[in-house]
């Protein structure tokens, strides 16, 4: 690792430093979860990430903000977006590595997700284009047109060109299902489909509407929701028509969001836009569904890497920073507070791999509960708290955590959006009690095995019983606890976790800062083995 020289008790840059290899935990969590044989994929991905060079192309993808390009300089509609180029080295980084697509061939999801987890910790926003594409193939390999798009999605070449499909190696495809009117209510979404005759012996459409948000809009398709008479289905809308003519998605602007700028979102019109159905008629959420449970678990991957990036920025600027006399780290509250934030960011670590790995094993009956009841948990939990962790970490900075030159603003910007996204909390809460009551097997299957595990701890035990006395009350007393069901039971799956696979010392002490301790702010809670947790947290 190296140091910029510095003076006058400033903190050193942070840079040319190997992500992976300064993560004992999430070594770990490979080994841990059969996935010894990736270590070396992410030695080397972590290794990169940590460049200097490549933290200053991070900055400039978020200086550098994606432009609108609709039109052409004769006046033609080509409804694109410019992206600066050091967005396309992160792009190109992720296909190389093959998250955008590889696991669904290979079913390597926890290597998948430990890449993941690195590449959010220096530049989150180029995520969100692989997150779509990766997420939209089990949505759609059972079309029969999908032998012709796979050869594309397979590949690891990553193409930025705008062309039809046939003249590219590789392709992304996003997502578009919200409108202004309902938000996450996306049964009043007001698209419309109207047939449009056949290709290749199936039934085509033409979409006509609006997409209040509309994710990745350069991408080469879009899965899209919309009303196919009077019933809400979901269809593949490709970027080109089959004629080599452009598809009627047309940008109306990009959106100015708080974060994750290097990113272009969008809002569209769809206007005769030429589409093919998604799985069947009238059941178009139950078809996105299949994209979104998956766009889920990368939220929660995407917040627990850059709450670890916070966190160790924290400790970075804690063990150079001098105060009263001492070390910033030496100072005996400061230690509370990140060994505080080391657990958090240890646990999310363990929680999002976890999913990966029963996404890797899904069809045993324990993997199918995970998907279904602890993915939103998940989602609402990590990503909530990521955002909390983060103004933590930030403010060990102090004043110089606030100024823009430094990491922790892009950092801060950046933690909300996985918790609005893909679901805000009361969703994702009101979603995991749907599923307790609508899957009574698999709610059956995931208590019993939280049940288990609970018997490693009387702390667990009290904390279980707690969560089956909640799920007994009526309907509407459920609504009402439904953030705090979800917390009970994410906390049981971490601390589980922690109980199984992390040190002794790093589970006694998340179960009894989150379990014993009621208080809510970090840091409240004495740790009597701070000297341990935080030579864990980043070692260098």
């Amino acid at each position: 690792m190296q140091h910029e020289q510095v003076s006058g008790n400033q903190v050193p840059d942070l840079q040319n430093y190997n992500l992976f290899d300064c993560d004992p935990a999430l070594r770990d969590v490979l080994k841990a979860l059969g996935a010894s044989w990736a270590i070396d994929d992410c030695d080397l991905y972590g290794a990169r990430l940590g460049m200097a060079t490549l933290l200053r192309q991070a900055e400039d993808a978020n200086r550098y903000v994606p432009q609108a390009n609709i039109f052409s300089r004769t006046g033609e509609r080509i409804d694109s977006v410019r992206f600066h180029d050091s967005w396309h080295i992160f792009m190109k980084m992720l296909f190389e590595q093959g998250v955008h697509s590889d696991a669904w061939q290979s079913n390597a999801h926890v290597r998948r997700a430990a890449l993941f987890y690195l590449h959010a910790q220096t530049e989150a926003g180029s995520l969100c284009p692989v997150t779509m594409t990766f997420a939209a193939i089990p949505a759609i390999k059972k079309e029969n047109w999908f032998g012709h798009l796979s050869p594309h999605l397979f590949g690891r070449e990553y193409d930025a060109s705008d062309q039809p499909l046939e003249g590219k190696t590789g392709m992304m495809i996003g997502m578009g299902m919200t409108e202004k009117q309902g938000g996450s209510d996306v049964r009043t979404n007001t698209t419309r489909a109207e047939p449009a005759g056949q290709h290749n012996g199936g039934d085509a459409y033409r979409l006509n509407g609006h997409k209040w948000f509309f994710s990745s809009p350069l991408s080469d398709a879009h899965l899209v929701l919309a009303q196919l008479q009077g019933e809400l289905s979901c269809f593949y809308v490709p970027r080109w028509c089959p004629d080599g003519s452009r598809n009627g998605v047309h940008i109306q602007r990009l959106k100015e969001k708080l974060g994750n700028r290097s990113n272009a979102s969008a809002e569209i019109t769809l206007q005769n836009a030429w589409a093919l159905p998604v799985g069947e008629p009238g059941k178009g959420i139950a078809a996105i569904m299949k994209m979104v449970t998956q766009t889920r678990l990368d939220c929660v991957l995407g917040s627990a890497g850059v709450l670890r990036q916070a966190l160790v920025q924290a400790l970075h600027h804690a063990r150079h920073r001098m105060v009263f006399g001492k070390l910033l780290a030496e100072q005996p509250l400061m230690q509370m507070v990140l060994c505080d934030l080391a657990l958090e960011s240890e646990a999310a670590l363990w929680l999002g791999l976890a999913l990966a790995y029963m996404v890797e094993n899904r069809h045993s009956d324990l993997s199918k509960a995970y998907a279904r009841i602890v993915t939103p948990a998940a989602k609402f939990w990590v990503c909530k708290r990521a955002i909390e962790a983060v103004a933590e970490c930030m403010e060990v900075w102090g004043g110089n955590g606030y100024i823009e030159e430094g990491p922790m603003p892009r950092l801060l910007r950046e933690a909300p959006v996985n918790s609005i996204w893909e679901g805000s909390g009361n969703v994702m809460c009101l979603d995991v009690l749907r599923a307790f009551r609508t899957e009574p097997g698999l709610t059956e299957t995931l208590l019993a095995n939280l049940a288990d595990n609970a018997a490693m701890h009387p702390l667990l035990g009290q904390s279980m019983t707690r969560l089956k006395t909640q799920l007994c009350n009526n309907a509407d007393e459920l609504s009402y606890s439904a953030r705090q069901i979800t917390q009970e039971l994410v906390l049981l799956v971490q601390a589980s976790l922690l109980c199984q696979y992390a040190p002794a010392f790093i589970a006694e002490a998340f179960i009894q800062s989150r379990f014993a301790h009621g208080g809510r702010i970090v840091g409240s809670f004495v740790f009597g083995q701070s000297q341990e947790i935080l030579q864990r947290a980043f070692v260098f």
